[in-house]
């Protein structure tokens, strides 16, 4: 976290989270040198690189207050890191359930975060991570939106869990995405209500273990002829939560890097947890 208003949103959903699952909230900043700072030596060089740490560790003060207000008895830690954040917080996530983010970071470029840690980091994390997208924070009241397409199993595992601990509902969004054709040419060519049925008949079979297993979570189904990307974003709408999954690891960072995440990441008006699916295994016992 770097102080930004996204930053502490951030500080703010994650101990609300933290809270749920009654585990302690980790806030961490990685601080890199600023490149006018690196080549300095001597007593002013000292003077000034304390004065950046020391602000710093007010930031991480301050955002230690935040969580506490909004969660009292939360435990929280503070970590202050020197290092470029992707390595460090690539680290962190190792040892962690969960990493929060915000989508946009102080200074030039509002830094665009989203167009570069954040990037990398919901691509090389080894949990799940969630961005903290949009101007305003959604009503509890919404469901948790999933999209459910090839291997989302882990997705969905981490969406109805968040959709119990919220106790709301969740929306299973599965699109197929019928070629561009003239309309007679498409008609030709596609029984579009036979592929409806047949989409929304698979929707439920890939359902139905998870449903059994969270019986107190209502699961709605929704199967659109549209792309992933816009069908999602139209979702996030009426979402508190939007998830994702992916195919594959190498399928999952073209997710990530292309139009599904990078439009929800940009655009979704609400928080977008990107949740890496579990790896293959063949049959000499490694992970594919």
């Amino acid at each position: 976290m770097d102080g930004s208003p996204s930053a502490m949103r951030a500080v703010r959903w994650g101990a609300a989270e933290a809270a749920r699952r009654e585990t302690p909230l980790r806030l961490v900043i990685a601080f890199a040198w600023p490149h006018h700072v690196l080549g300095r030596t001597g007593g002013q060089a000292e003077m000034h690189r304390d004065v950046l740490l020391s602000a710093a560790r007010e930031q991480l003060g301050v955002a230690a207050a935040a969580a506490t207000a909004d969660e009292p008895g939360l435990d929280v830690q503070q970590q202050l890191i020197v290092g470029s954040p992707i390595p460090v917080l690539v680290a962190e996530a190792g040892r962690a359930q969960l990493l929060v983010l915000g989508d946009r970071g102080r200074g030039q470029v509002e830094r665009l975060l989203v167009g570069s840690v954040a990037t990398a980091l919901v691509s090389q994390a080894p949990c799940p991570v969630v961005v903290i997208t949009g101007d305003d924070d959604p009503p509890e009241s919404l469901p948790v939106v999933v999209g459910v397409e090839g291997r989302s199993d882990a997705a969905i595992e981490f969406a109805m869990e968040a959709a119990a601990a919220r106790g709301v509902s969740v929306v299973a969004v599965h699109s197929w995405w019928q070629p561009v054709f003239e309309p007679e040419m498409a008609a030709l060519l596609f029984d579009r209500e036979a592929i409806q049925a047949e989409e929304e008949r698979l929707l439920a079979q890939r359902l139905a273990g998870w449903e059994d297993k969270y019986p107190g979570v209502f699961v709605e189904h929704r199967v659109i002829a549209e792309s992933p990307a816009r069908g999602l974003l139209e979702q996030a709408a009426a979402a508190q939560l939007v998830v994702l999954g992916s195919w594959d690891r190498g399928a999952f960072v073209a997710m990530v890097l292309g139009s599904v995440g990078n439009v929800l990441l940009h655009r979704s008006p609400c928080p977008v947890a990107v949740v890496r699916p579990e790896p293959l295994i063949d049959p000499a016992g490694s992970s594919l």
